[in-house]
């Protein structure tokens, strides 16, 4: 099912994600495959998936699913959506067998049912350090999962104090209300494959906490008519801020984010920030040379190296060495340091310790980013943050990187267990 370039058939599946549940997800198939209504009000219809065994054990190892431009950037997918479970009643802890065997077959069931790829459904279940403090022994002495606190004065954002999150994205709109609808909804069928578990019998999802997104060129500015977004936005632009990002060169790889050894080894720690962002006084307000200075450094600006949306740029960010040493200096000098100038101070070995998955939001009928990270560490995510709030630089708030422009509501940490632990995992798998 490939959608037509009809921005407002487009925004309107954006806006059935968004409300989620059984009637969005009819109402996006009805919608059909040419989107004249003539589509099966009753399936999804997308490349079905595979033998769950001959899946890769990483959750994470998304990219070589997912096409690339033509400098060999990852295209995510388009829709994105982050189910808050709890634990249901009736649920031991530690979890039984029978429990960790119904969850397992639900999960398995969406990889015989969806290719994974963008065309079909990429996903990934993470685990919150409230989940493992449920558990009387600890995670592994070489696992630091802690509870996200303030990272720099002032802030103060709420924290996710639920058990996991289920990550779903997928280019087709449908897909994704599908499959939350199959494990958490009234749906026995997943892209015509029977259910084979309930989910509900494990998780309650938190309709609360459900969050949900977008990424692509053009689609930001397809939401001009929510309070807070400015017509002045690039037409091109894959992000609010206005331009391109996640180049292949300024993230971290998956290997680099991928726990290396111990019980969990294959897994990896996810970051969940949710973010308000102030797109009237950064379109408005700032001029494309400032907002180039704030985004990425200076020099960018000076040297016009971005372009109008980042399509200047290639492969990289082009944080060279040379600008990310300059950094002090052009706070003392120029009053005004890049974000990204700034965060890449953080890189180790010249490399990036963060692969970013972040994605567009209009949760709550304002503009923000769902800022998702991949790190080996918790301690990896708490470095670059602590790089792009350092208040030992000398500039003024207003042009220290976009911190004036970008408010935190709040932060989750998670695991992300390999799949063979991804249904309930015990906190020490050797001690289990």
């Amino acid at each position: 099912m490939t959608l037509p370039e009809d921005p407002s058939r487009r925004e309107h599946l954006r806006a059935l994600v968004a409300v989620g549940g059984t009637s969005a997800l009819g109402a996006c198939l009805d919608l059909g495959a040419d989107g004249d209504g003539a589509g099966d009000p009753n399936a999804v219809s997308v490349p079905s998936g595979t033998d769950p065994d001959a899946l890769p054990e990483r959750q994470h190892a998304w990219n070589e699913a997912l096409p690339t431009d033509e400098h060999g950037n990852v295209r995510p997918p388009e829709h994105h959506v982050l189910v808050a479970l709890s634990l249901a009643d009736g649920v031991d802890v530690p979890p039984s067998g029978d429990a960790r065997e119904t969850l397992e077959a639900a999960l398995r069931t969406l990889e015989r049912a969806y290719e994974r790829s963008n065309e079909g459904l990429l996903f990934t279940l993470g685990y919150t350090p409230g989940y493992f403090d449920r558990f009387d022994e600890p995670l592994p002495d070489d696992l630091s999962l802690p509870e996200p606190g303030p990272l720099f004065p002032g802030g103060d954002p709420a924290v996710d104090a639920h058990d996991a999150v289920l990550h779903l994205a997928s280019d087709e709109a449908a897909v994704v209300l599908e499959a939350e609808e199959a494990l958490f909804g009234d749906r026995e069928t997943v892209n015509g494959v029977p259910l084979e578990a309930d989910a509900t019998a494990v998780f309650d999802p938190l309709a609360e906490r459900r969050r949900t997104g977008f990424v692509g060129a053009g689609l930001p500015a397809e939401h001009t008519d929510v309070p807070g977004v400015p017509d002045s936005i690039p037409a091109e632009a894959p992000f609010f801020m206005g331009f391109r990002s996640g180049f292949r060169r300024s993230q971290a790889t998956e290997d680099r984010v991928t726990i290396e050894s111990g019980p969990f080894a294959g897994g990896t720690t996810q970051q969940i920030s949710t973010t308000a962002l102030q797109l009237e006084a950064w379109f408005e307000q700032d001029n494309h040379f400032q907002r180039v200075s704030k985004l990425f450094s200076r020099e960018h600006a000076a040297a016009d190296l971005v372009g109008e949306y980042g399509e200047a740029l290639e492969a990289s960010n082009g944080l060279t060495a040379e600008r990310i040493d300059s950094t002090a200096a052009d706070a003392r000098e120029h009053g005004v340091v890049g974000h990204a100038q700034k965060a890449a101070r953080a890189r180790e070995d010249g490399e990036p310790p963060l692969l970013r998955r972040d994605f567009n939001t209009v949760d709550g009928d304002r503009p923000g980013i769902h800022f998702l990270s991949l790190q080996r560490t918790i301690a990896d995510f708490a470095r670059v943050r602590e790089a792009m709030v350092d208040e030992e630089l000398d500039v003024p708030t207003a042009n220290d990187g976009i911190r004036h422009y970008v408010f935190v509501d709040r932060r989750g940490n998670y695991l992300l267990p390999p799949r063979s632990l991804r249904a309930l995992p015990p906190a020490n798998p050797d001690g289990n």
